[in-house]
């Protein structure tokens, strides 16, 4: 009886803990489109770069995270804005970093971002 009231309690303590994070990623990516639809760099960016540090392996917004901070750095990359584009791509990449856990998730976007890191940060003027 106590193994299966610890099994049922243990049980009950993993759910809440992804539903707590699936919420919370879910908030974190609408706070960081509804910034980007407003132009507000430094939103979009915490926003998406939050989603990502809740990592839940397989969930969608770990992709449209990914995808967006990729594109706000090759947006700002258009525009000639060095400094924007590393910020972005810095954060795609270490947010990776951040949810190391057994494994190193993110492993194909961090190979992307440290080749537009390389490439970028020579560029960037220092203001």
């Amino acid at each position: 009886m106590i193994l299966a009231n610890g099994v049922v309690i243990i049980s009950l303590c993993l759910l809440l803990f992804v539903a707590g994070t699936w919420w919370r990623m879910q908030t974190q990516l609408t706070l960081g489109e509804d910034a980007f639809r407003r132009g507000d760099f430094s939103g979009a960016v915490a926003g998406y770069e939050s989603t990502l540090h809740m990592y839940l392996p397989g969930h969608p917004a770990m992709e449209k995270a990914s995808q967006q901070l990729w594109n706000i750095g090759e947006l700002n990359e258009r525009q000639g804005d060095v400094t924007r584009a590393l910020i972005a791509y810095r954060a795609l990449r270490s947010s990776y970093y951040a949810a190391k856990w057994l494994i190193t998730p993110g492993q194909d976007w961090i190979k992307k971002c440290d080749k537009k890191i390389a490439g970028l940060a020579p560029l960037q003027t220092v203001r």
